[in-house]
């Protein structure tokens, strides 16, 4: 068998020609230079944080189905002529408007988007139509284990926190009402905090001009609201959520992690890295390649506006659930209290570095990453001092960061399950409470 050949150098991070402007009624754009095809990617991110759930999940998918003097029908073709198109979605802290067009059709698109956020009418009927759409979705999600799963370890994580609870009620849904739609539009869409990104063949000054030309009267009273930080993250007993006659069990980890500011972050995020991060980590190697007990389990550092956490995840089945936690904890103590090997460390890093590149790599993912880091009030510098801090992290900064954060005894954790069957090898564990 041939050894493979050793990496290539680490190509250093290019950062495509920006511009930025903050408008006079608060909105910042941001115009970034990438010439790959001539089209151009959209992110529009309002903050959105603890508008009633329900409200603002119809309000996401009825943003673009009509105004006054457009229907939804209309609206589409528009954008249409000019190879577009533009989706709303809504989370615990922003409503993100995405799409992209060609890139001779800037204006056009702008303007649509401006009539959607100065006049979006929410007809009867089509709040209707998207909010039983919606509750069927909300339906069919509330059969599923991850979902359940999710829903289990949000509670455990946020307590009374605004993030714990992030899916609204099918009777919730199915209560909202197109004037209450229009409220909230008029209280929560305003230019101010927002952001709008613009990726794509452009002229960064240029296209500045066009969205302040074409914006610059999007206004709007509103109000600022802001998260409270979220609590720590308590262990403690692992929380069972009973699914009777389930041949699998989800089991959901979460411990404690630091923003992208932090000292720690580029340590912690390898360290996530060799637990479970990606496919050569030591949680794979232990639970699937070696025991066959899951397919895809899988670790990340979930960033919000309140705080970060470190999440992991797999599906086991039934009968081999409380050997899967038990392998967890032990791969998570290991990375707690042994330091990582060099080519091991090194490995990770190389992965870490050359994700970076791949997320610059197209126009569709610059525009997410610099929309998602706007969020969080950095910019596309923000990524070589990253990537620097990648590069120099050493073997005894990320032990440390490994003996701070993953410490098991610090680890909260959800096991949805057959608990008739699983429950029992769980308390030979570690204590267990029902949900």
């Amino acid at each position: 068998m041939k050894a493979l050949p050793d990496l290539g150098p680490t190509r250093k991070l290019k950062l495509p020609k920006e511009a930025e402007r903050t408008l006079h009624n608060g909105l910042t754009v941001i115009a970034i230079r990438r010439p790959a095809v001539p089209l151009v990617e959209v992110r529009l991110r309002v903050p959105f944080a603890r508008a009633n759930l329900a409200r603002a999940a119809v309000l996401s998918q009825t943003l673009f189905s009509g105004t006054a003097d457009m229907s939804t029908v209309e609206i589409a073709a528009e954008l249409q002529k000019v190879g577009g198109g533009l989706s709303a979605g809504v989370d615990p802290d922003r409503l993100m408007v995405s799409g992209n067009g060609l890139v001779t059709g800037l204006d056009r698109i702008l303007e649509l988007l401006g009539d959607v956020l100065g006049g979006a009418a929410y007809p009867s009927d089509e709040v209707a139509t998207e909010r039983d759409r919606l509750a069927d979705r909300i339906q069919v999600a509330q059969r599923q284990p991850a979902h359940l799963a999710r829903v289990a370890l949000l509670t455990r994580m946020y307590g009374k926190h605004p993030y714990a609870v992030q899916t609204p009620e099918v009777s919730q849904v199915q209560a909202v009402r197109p004037a209450q739609l229009r409220a909230l539009h008029a209280e929560r869409l305003h230019p101010a905090g927002a952001t709008l990104v613009l990726v794509g063949d452009i002229t960064p000054e240029r296209a500045l001009d066009t969205a302040e030309r074409v914006l610059g009267t999007w206004n709007g009273g509103g109000k600022h609201v802001e998260l409270p930080r979220t609590p720590a993250i308590e262990p403690g007993p692992l929380t069972l959520v009973d699914r009777p006659g389930s041949v699998q069990s989800s089991m959901r980890v979460a411990l404690p992690a630091v923003e992208r500011t932090h000292a720690d972050h580029a340590a912690l995020q390898l360290v996530n890295l060799l637990f479970g991060g990606y496919f050569s980590s030591r949680w794979t190697e232990n639970i699937r390649e070696d025991k066959g007990y899951t397919y895809g389990p899988h670790s990340v550092i979930e960033h919000n506006v309140a705080g970060s956490s470190f999440v992991a995840a797999a599906e086991v089945a039934t009968e081999v659930t409380g050997p899967a936690l038990l392998e967890t904890i032990y791969e998570l103590g290991r990375l707690a209290t042994l330091p990582p090997k060099a080519e091991e460390l090194e490995q990770a890093r190389q992965y870490a570095l050359g994700t970076l590149q791949l997320g610059m790599s197209t126009q569709a993912g610059l525009a997410t990453l610099a929309s998602t880091y706007a969020g969080f009030g950095l910019r596309l510098d923000y990524l070589p001092q990253y990537a620097a801090k990648l590069a120099a992290a050493t073997l005894d900064e990320v032990a440390a960061a490994g003996a701070k954060y993953l410490a098991p005894a610090n680890m909260a954790t959800i096991v949805l399950g057959d608990a008739e069957r699983v429950e029992g090898p769980l308390r030979a564990l570690t204590a267990v409470e029902r949900a």
